[in-house]
């Protein structure tokens, strides 16, 4: 996610590092719903002791963990709270009075992440694994029945889709994401009921591994599995388009069945096979403190961007600004090569490698930083 959200210029950056336009699937289009199925993952893993401990204390777990993780999301958007306009420092409104249709988005990933957290913790808990299965399937099988009795004519577009008119509605254009040129949120309020299935199946895969254990028959499984989901995911897209933006029930299949591939694959040379080696290290530092670098990643941009200072002079005779990380990338990755991608690309590596030093001495220091 640090990779894709940071390019040295969002002009210039290789097709397999950007979303796919609306359908399809990119490699970067895998990260966020690889993230909801690594939490419904680790949540196989500590759903005993939550039930063990009892619903009372269940249920304020979750809740305090989803409003926070909200909370963080939400301040993340706000953050830092003030921006330049001209020469001047001005408050940013939660609406903007200037322009009534602007102000501060209440949704984003860590809101969907939270939102998904929190209903599939209920689900599974109140329903148990079978009953949580049968959730999931109605969740995927209801979110296209949905989309198709809403707008028959044009369900999965941009200007057909549903789920806009219902956030719309409940969140207010001035808090929508506005990326696509219109009110559109990508992690808006429907197509987060099919992600919360995203969760739900990697709860029911990690409780599979736990019961069968580090064994071979375990991992023949999960390869079966994600063929079969792949499979299945391909031939819903002819009638359900695989799209991100939307998070398509055919989408969560596809996503499920690379997740669960990948898992296995990794399972088997890490833990079968022992094979490991400086970059499962790499990663492991990243995975010590995930959510805390993720934030830093999107909140110390913003600080180093008031620091500003006067570059040059643009041709009208004004001073154009420039702050540290757009002055790194145009006086140093910009000039490495006459390919602008190649410069964009560079830049993002870098701070991706910043990150890791941070979480890497975080790891050293035994400083691990939890919701």
């Amino acid at each position: 996610m640090i990779l894709v959200n940071n390019p040295g210029s969002w002009q210039h950056i290789y097709t397999p590092l950007e979303h796919a336009a609306w359908h399809g699937c990119t490699p970067t289009d895998l990260v966020f719903p690889f993230f909801l199925f690594a939490v419904g993952n680790a949540m196989a893993f500590v759903m005993p002791k939550l039930e063990v401990a009892g619903t009372s204390l269940f249920l304020k777990k979750v809740f305090k963990r989803a409003l926070l993780i909200f909370a963080i999301g939400l301040f993340l958007n706000w953050a830092p709270f003030v921006s330049w306009s001209g020469d001047q420092l001005v408050f940013r409104h939660w609406v903007n009075p200037g322009n009534p249709e602007m102000g501060v988005r209440i949704l984003g990933v860590l809101q969907r992440i939270a939102l998904c957290y929190l209903f599939a913790s209920l689900i599974i808990y109140f329903l148990k694994p079978r009953g949580a299965f049968v959730a999931a399937a109605v969740l995927l099988l209801g979110y296209w029945a949905t989309c198709l009795l809403a707008n028959p004519a044009d369900p999965y577009r941009i200007s057909g889709w549903f789920g806009t008119s219902i956030d719309k509605k409940i969140l207010g254009i001035p808090h929508m994401y506005k990326g696509e040129g219109i009110a559109f949120d990508p992690e808006g309020l429907m197509s987060t009921l099919p992600a919360i299935a995203q969760v739900i199946f990697g709860y029911l895969v990690g409780s599979y591994i736990i019961q069968k254990g580090k064994t071979f028959e375990m991992c023949t499984g999960l390869f079966v599995t994600a063929g079969v989901l792949l499979f299945a995911g391909f031939c819903w897209h002819m009638v359900f388009p695989i799209n991100k933006k939307i998070w398509t029930s055919s989408f969560v299949i596809y996503t499920t069945g690379l997740a669960i591939f990948t898992l296995a694959i990794m399972i088997y040379l890490v833990e079968l096979k022992g094979r490991k080696a400086a970059i499962t290290k790499f990663f492991d530092v990243f995975g010590k403190n995930p959510l805390f670098i993720f934030f830093l990643s999107g909140f110390l941009p913003r600080i180093l961007g008031l620091l500003r200072w006067t570059d040059h002079t643009g041709p009208d005779g004004k001073p154009v600004y420039t702050s540290t990380l757009p002055w790194f990338y145009e006086h140093v990755c910009k000039n490495v090569s006459v390919n602008l991608n190649n410069g964009s690309l560079l830049y993002a590596l870098c701070i991706v490698g910043f990150y890791w030093l941070v979480a890497y001495w975080l790891d050293r220091k035994k400083i691990y930083i939890k919701v």
